[in-house]
């Protein structure tokens, strides 16, 4: 094998859902395919992977970041949260909750980065205002809601935390 075609993998030591792990990767690897294929966590998706749809928005010490232009190997020892860490056991978080009460999601494809984004916007602003929460929002796109549904379903989440940050 030439030096051109030998593949050098990196060790990467992140907390993923409150769960040290390890990975190798390749340097070249988004932190998407590699929570996705590594760490098996498939609700993060991937649609237009140009960081433009929000589909694959993680939280990256607690920022939300578009999971599929971050490369795997700067994550080495920093803290990651996905959609599958909302939810405690076999109960919804509260933003969850809202979603679900509010028909806020259809095809859900989207899902995973609205409620990552929205988690992200609540832990950082536990009231937000309706036009914080579309203007937070506004990366991420759905094709299937119209929107006012998942603004309607943050902005429950948020009244219902009386001052508290949302469970996750």
């Amino acid at each position: 094998m030439t030096e051109h075609t030998m593949t050098a993998f990196q060790r990467v030591r992140v907390t993923v859902n409150g769960e040290r792990q390890t990975m190798d990767v390749e340097p070249r690897v988004s932190l998407a395919d590699a929570l996705r294929d590594e760490a098996g966590l498939l609700g993060i998706k991937l649609g237009c992977e140009h960081g433009v749809c929000g589909a694959c928005t993680v939280l990256v010490d607690g920022a939300p970041v578009r999971s599929c232009l971050a490369l795997a190997v700067r994550l080495d020892g920093r803290q990651v949260e996905t959609v599958e860490g909302l939810a405690s056991g076999p109960a919804l978080s509260r933003l969850q909750d809202a979603f679900r009460r509010h028909h806020a999601l259809q095809c859900g494809f989207c899902t995973a980065g609205f409620l990552m984004i929205a988690t992200g916007l609540l832990q950082e602003n536990p009231h937000p205002s309706r036009e914080e929460v579309v203007d937070a929002i506004g990366g991420n796109i759905c094709r299937c809601t119209g929107y006012h549904n998942i603004v309607d379903a943050i902005l429950d989440a948020s009244a219902s935390t009386n001052g508290k940050v949302p469970s996750a």
